[in-house]
């Protein structure tokens, strides 16, 4: 499952894609300040960018750690969606990349990595929840569902990748989740080798 994702995008790209492009028109607070966003991949365990709701509902970016300890301690990367409402601390996970890895043909033990971008847009939101935890405090896992068909020949789950017009839907709980996280249609997303 994606256990490394890329933010390539600055926090300029960001601010004017919520809130300038016509049909979004979501305006950002930044409670923690404004952010200094390095080009980077971010791993399990890292920080990561998100938009949350405040406690009045307006959309907030914040930076967060990306997993947390699970019950048995292996972190939560990634969250089966399959059939679930999410009432609270539902975020959007900004992104320009999400790579997956396929057993190479080459050699024994190793992995090929693939690169999956959405097609026609520069950077993208993934479907996420956040929430504090007394060992690591505030932190996001992505959201999985099943693949659609440009991500199934590489992997059987594929993140929850929202369209720009789902964005405002995600971040209010009284949207139903189902109706909002799935598969992407053909030609959604496109794959290179990374």
């Amino acid at each position: 499952m994606c256990n490394r994702y890329r933010r390539a995008i600055t926090l300029g790209e960001i601010d004017v894609g919520f809130t300038e492009i016509s049909d979004i028109r979501i305006p950002l607070r930044f409670p923690e300040g404004r952010p200094n966003l390095a080009a980077t991949d971010i791993c399990i365990t890292d920080t990561g960018t998100i938009i949350r709701a405040d406690g009045e509902g307006a959309p907030e970016l914040v930076q967060r750690r990306w997993s947390w300890p699970g019950p048995i301690g292996k972190p939560v990367f990634n969250y089966r969606s399959d059939g679930r409402e999410f009432p609270q601390g539902r975020c959007l996970i900004v992104a320009d990349g999400f790579y997956e890895f396929t057993a190479a043909a080459r050699a024994k033990g190793r992995k090929d990595r693939w690169l999956f971008t959405k097609a026609g847009e520069p950077w993208f939101c993934i479907a996420g929840l956040w929430r504090a935890h007394a060992e690591v405090g505030e932190a996001f896992t992505m959201l999985t569902t099943e693949p659609g068909p440009d991500v199934a020949p590489y992997h059987n789950r594929q993140v929850a990748v929202l369209d720009k017009g789902q964005w405002r839907d995600w971040l209010d709980p009284r949207v139903s989740a189902k109706d909002l996280v799935g598969p992407l249609p053909a030609g959604s997303l496109q794959v290179e080798p990374a």
